[in-house]
């Protein structure tokens, strides 16, 4: 058990917000905690963290356990470089690296078998064993590992401080991975990541060893990493067994059972109740009536399962039918900043269509969407009768000076304000917050306001960008039911997988400044890319088995050509050596040529002259193939 809540309840003043709340978080635990805006959660990481003190019952964490927090949007400042900040973490590993060899150094100036050889022996086997037991020798492996996989490629050398808000933020969960804590508590990581990073993170995530405890609207990325789901509803916290796709399930199962446990308790208790009412008067029947009064004041009385508020529900409509080609894209080239975005994309949109267009942060989607809306690019050409509404991942559409009433009324004056009221209603937004000014809503109600000003602009052609940002579940449910029965055409930008999986009937990605259109839905898409991955791989595959034959042919030749070379020039030496010693032998003969002895002597004299003509016939025969050797 690393940390865990024994009755514990908390407030801020009068308002309560946790109550009699039980539950403990176990090693390698991997847990979701899911509920509305403004239920709780944070709260609840809080008094895990001793950030806050419970009011009542205990928060117990173990003794040394190292937890890792990645609070939301919450980066941290630095003047380091990426790569040195990522390197930081690692001080104590790489310090005993350059211990043991200092100590290796110290020891050949020791004497052998010596007190202090002996002490430094020690040391480095100590030393030795704390390398291994952190795979110290492997650190910058696993900073690149971590700083590629979460977007940092290209940024080793950055300093922090020059770094945007989310960049930051996605930077202090780098180096939480690295840091390796025993528990690891992320609030809303996959804020900020794109959809090849949320990937990555997951597939790291799986392969963690400590226990992850994470609150995250993905319901993508908690199907995928999570097993246990803990929900705040009502004060109170529940525990399921399973993912956020099997928690839906269940709580669904368990609602529906208490209910009908309950109105089976309620329909007992009126029937109990109407014999009594009748009959406790009767001196007949007055003592079965008061048996029932007993077996009533015995009963244990079940309270009416909770019933949440119901999400907000949007409803997207409009009147004029828009041409069938929507929108066609030709040659389009996009570039902000000097920085092209793309080139020569090209792709057509068809009435009735939902488009998701994907990408890595920084692709250009959010500038495609502002292009395709603005106007004036000759190379985007929009069908006749096409209205868009436009919703911006900021909101900065609202005035943050207006009131949440005013903020829609203005838009629409000849509404009515019942009928404002009710559109605003409808989309989340409560009595007590139509005279808030919309600088001082929350994320998650600032989206549900824009939403509402959105659906009132009744476009034939919807086109958002992130618009789940900031809403919790259920609004994200509703969201895409909304827009599923929209006969309209959607094109929107979103990081929500579940989202696009439940929208998106094509796909546009954007990638390397290119423009590609995969049919199908999201696993369509999926299915494409895996396909064009595996295909890219058989054929760098194929060109590697290429170059290892070219290079095996390659050194077979080189080896054969090497052993001509040495055979050559050991016959060159060799020869050499023979014409040495046929030349010193010919000089010889012709030093006796002049001695009395050999030319008083006829026989010698013929001896010598046959051997000086024998000599001097080879020394021409190896001059010859020396000649040919060289």
């Amino acid at each position: 058990m690393l940390t865990e809540f024994k009755d514990v309840a908390f407030g801020y003043g009068d308002n309560l917000i946790l109550s009699d709340v039980n539950f403990a978080v176990n090693e390698g635990a991997r847990i979701a905690l899911v509920g509305e805006n403004g239920a709780g959660k944070t709260t609840l990481i809080k008094l895990m963290l001793g950030q806050l003190t419970a009011d009542s019952g205990s928060v117990n964490v173990r003794n040394g356990i190292k937890i890792g927090y990645l609070e939301q949007n919450g980066g941290y400042e630095s003047g380091n470089t990426v790569y040195a900040e990522m390197l930081s973490v690692f001080r104590e590993e790489l310090s005993a690296i350059g211990k043991i060899s200092e100590i290796s150094s110290a020891l050949t100036a020791c004497e052998y078998g010596g007190q202090e050889y002996a002490r430094l022996s020690a040391r480095l086997e100590s030393l030795n064993k704390y390398v291994a037991a952190t795979d110290a020798y492997n650190v910058e492996v696993r900073i690149k590992t971590v700083l590629n996989g979460m977007g940092f490629s290209d940024f080793y050398d950055r300093h922090i401080d020059t770094m945007s808000g989310g960049e930051k933020t996605r930077l202090k969960l780098a180096r939480l991975l690295l840091e390796q804590p025993d528990l690891l508590i992320l609030d809303e990581p996959t804020n900020h990541l794109d959809i090849n990073t949320l990937y990555w993170l997951e597939d790291y995530l799986l392969s963690f060893r400590g226990a992850i405890f994470v609150v995250s609207h993905d319901r993508y990325f908690l199907d995928r990493v999570t097993g246990t789901t803990i929900e705040i509803e009502n004060k109170k916290l529940t525990s399921y067994s399973g993912s956020y796709s099997k928690y839906k399930v269940l709580k669904s199962e368990a609602y529906a059972l208490a209910l009908k446990e309950y109105e089976k308790q309620q329909e007992e208790i009126k029937k109990l109740q109407t014999y009594i009412d009748k009959n406790i008067v009767r001196a007949t029947t007055a003592r079965s009536a008061q048996s029932r009064v007993n077996k009533l004041e015995r009963m244990e009385i079940l309270e009416k399962p909770f019933t949440p508020p119901a999400p907000p529900r949007f409803k997207f409509t409009c009147s004029d039918r828009p041409a069938e080609i929507v929108l066609s894209c030709d040659e389009l080239n996009l570039e902000i900043g000097g920085k092209r975005l793309i080139s020569a994309g090209q792709f057509k949109i068809m009435r009735g269509q939902k488009v998701a267009i994907v990408g890595e942060n920084g692709a250009g989607k959010s500038t495609l969407l502002h292009e395709v809306c603005g106007g004036g690019n000759r190379a985007i050409t929009v069908g006749r009768f096409v209205k868009f509404s436009l919703y911006d991942q900021e909101n900065a559409n609202l005035d943050p000076h207006n009131t949440v009433l005013d903020e829609l009324w203005s838009r629409h004056v000849a509404y009515s304000q019942t009928e404002v009221r009710a559109s605003l209603a409808r989309c989340g937004l409560f009595p007590e917050d139509m005279h808030k000014k919309v600088g001082e809503l929350s994320g998650g109600e600032r989206a549900k306001l824009a939403l509402c000003v959105f659906e009132n602009s009744h476009g034939n052609v919807l086109v958002f960008d992130e618009p789940t940002n900031h809403l919790d579940l259920p609004a994200r449910e509703s969201l895409e039911s909304a827009l599923k029965e929209f006969d309209g055409t959607v094109i929107f930008v979103s990081h929500d997988r579940y989202f696009i999986t439940a929208l998106a009937d094509r796909v546009i990605e954007i990638e390397g400044g290119k423009l590609a259109q995969y049919d199908g839905g999201y696993e369509g898409y999926k299915e494409e890319k895996a396909r064009l991955k595996r295909q890219e791989e058989e054929r760098e595959e194929m060109l590697r088995r290429a170059e290892y034959e070219r290079q095996r042919e390659t050194s077979y030749r080189s080896k054969k050509d090497r052993a001509e070379e040495a055979k050559k020039k050991a016959e060159i030496k060799r020869i050499e050596g023979e014409i040495a010693s046929l030349e010193e032998e010919e000089g010889q003969l012709n030093a006796s040529l002049s001695d009395p002895d050999v030319t008083g002597d006829y026989k010698k004299l013929n001896g010598v002259l046959e051997k000086l003509q024998s000599v001097r016939a080879d020394l021409e025969e190896l001059y010859a193939l020396y000649g040919q050797l060289l």
